[in-house]
This record gives C-alpha cells, structure tokens and sequence, in this order.
C-alpha cells in the first residue's frame, strides 16, 4: 500500500547497454523510501516521468526531496495530492558555496550557517519531548519564532539594492521553497532533511566506483531488485546476510524453485522468533528452514 510520508532520491548509474534514441550510458539509480519499504529503480531518465510513473495515480501524502525540478513536474504534485518537502541539508550547502566561492561573503554565510544550525537544534529539542508536554510546547513556540525571524531577515536583505548576487541567488532560493520547507513545523514526524534518502543512495554511489555500472540489462533488473531488498531489509533491523542465507536454502529445499510461500519472508511478517535470529549478532544461531 501507499505509504503517507516518503522520501526520493537519485544519482547516476552507468548502463553499458546501447539503446535507441539515448546518447551515452549514463543511467539513473532512482530511491524511493517508505515508511516499511524502500524500492531502487536504475532509469535511462532523470526525467519526472520516473517518480510520477513510480507513485499511484491518486497516491497522496507527503514527498521529502531536494529541489530538483522533476519532482515538481509531477502530475500527483500538479494537482496537489502530493505535498513536496524540501530539505534543508540542501538550503544549508548554499551558504557553504557563497562561503567558499567568495571569501570576502564568509561572514555572511557563517551567519546564515548559524540560523540553521540553530534551528536543527531547537527542532531537536522539541522532538525530544512528548507532544503533549509542556516542554513541547515551550521548544515548539521557540521553533516557530526563530522561523518567522529568518523569513524576516531574508525578506529584508532581498530588499537591498546593494545586496550581492551570490547571497541574492541563495535567499531567492530560500523563499522560493520556504513553504516546503517548514511544513516540518506542523507535523513533528517530517524531517528537516532527506538525509535518509541519500543514505540509502550512498551505498550504491560508492559502489560503482568499484564495478563501475551494469554491462546489461538483465543485470541491471537484478541490481535494482537487490539493492531494494537489502535497504529493505537494513530499514527493518535484519541482517541482510542472514536473510539471503534463509531465503536461498528455502529455494534450494524447494528444488531450486522459489519458495511457494513467499509472503512468509516479508519483514512485515516475519515471527518474533524469526526477527530475533535475523537480528541475533551472534554468528551460530541456527536459521531454521521450516516455518
């Protein structure tokens, strides 16, 4: 089923595959990240037709992702049953940039490097409290006050003639996607980043240096299916190892078929028993074949 709130991420994939209509390898490892699931999707495209595609019709919830333009492009966004939320790990490395680019703008950036830092930590501070709790409420006005005083100070500097193009260019940017970026404010389960999301693309992005791609596409079908089921697996706590090794001596007990009751290996399934030897750290606990 469609999960309410998800992330979406993606970075290149090598295809050594020549198709029809597309110039070069390069290929697009797509991540989609539920609350129970995460699905990779390896694309020829970058294009919105992959996350649009990716996501049910009338799928509504909440999408965390960078600012990249496809997501916008989405029909479900167009027409609003999906809600983009932006991250601000992404706002943050604007300010590095101008920072970095041009040394007599440090200042500025430190500045603005700081607000942020300081609202990371009062969101911190008020998801470590119930929210029912006075404490909550106290982080929470601090939260929203420190909010209203940064879209102030952005809306006053745009205001300066003087102001220079590079911080112009960051604050445009911010306040283009300030709606999308503090709707964490109201719902404390949104996270302030998509942090998440590029985790799970780390590790794929770390191992095309090694392997560099895929040299078919039966191989990138199989690429796809096993970086799914090993985030999937890590999202739930199991060792991955563990449970390739029960679910092949399955196929393998089955005459090197798939296992007829495949929904019993779903982690959402799983017994406590089973979950507890997945998870066990410790190497001899046996994994027992029949359910």
């Amino acid at each position: 089923g469609e999960s309410f709130y998800r992330q979406a991420d993606e970075t290149r994939w090598s295809v050594f595959v020549e198709q029809e209509g597309k110039t070069g390898y390069r290929w697009w490892l797509w991540a989609f990240l539920g609350e129970d699931t995460t699905a990779i999707r390896i694309e020829p495209t970058r294009s919105h037709d992959v996350p649009q595609g990716h996501y049910a019709d009338k799928a509504k919830g909440i999408l965390m992702v960078d600012r990249y333009s496809a997501y916008k492009a989405m029909a479900q966004v167009k027409s609003g049953v999906v809600i983009l939320v932006f991250c601000w790990a992404h706002v943050r490395r604007d300010f590095i940039a101008v920072g970095k680019g041009w040394p007599e703008l440090t200042d500025w950036a430190i500045t603005w490097l700081r607000r942020i830092r300081d609202l990371y930590h009062l969101n911190r501070q008020r998801l470590s409290h119930e929210s029912e709790t006075s404490e909550f409420a106290s982080c929470d006005t601090a939260s929203r006050e420190a909010i209203d005083a940064m879209h102030q100070q952005a809306t006053e500097e745009l205001a300066q003639p003087k102001l220079r193009e590079p911080c112009r260019k960051a604050l445009a940017s911010l306040l283009d996607h300030w709606p999308g970026l503090t709707l964490f404010v109201d719902d404390p389960k949104i996270p302030m980043d998509n942090n998440a999301s590029e985790r799970i693309v780390r590790g794929p992005a770390m191992s095309r240096k090694n392997y560099y791609g895929s040299g078919s596409l039966w191989s990138v079908c199989l690429t796809a299916a096993m970086f799914s089921i090993v985030a999937t697996l890590k999202q739930w706590g199991l060792n991955p190892r563990r449970w390739l090794s029960w679910y092949l001596k399955s196929c393998a007990a089955a005459g090197g078929r798939v296992p007829e009751d495949v929904a019993q290996f779903l982690p959402w399934n799983l017994t406590a028993e089973r979950c507890a030897e997945l998870t066990s750290p410790e190497a001899s606990v046996p994994i027992n074949d029949s359910s």
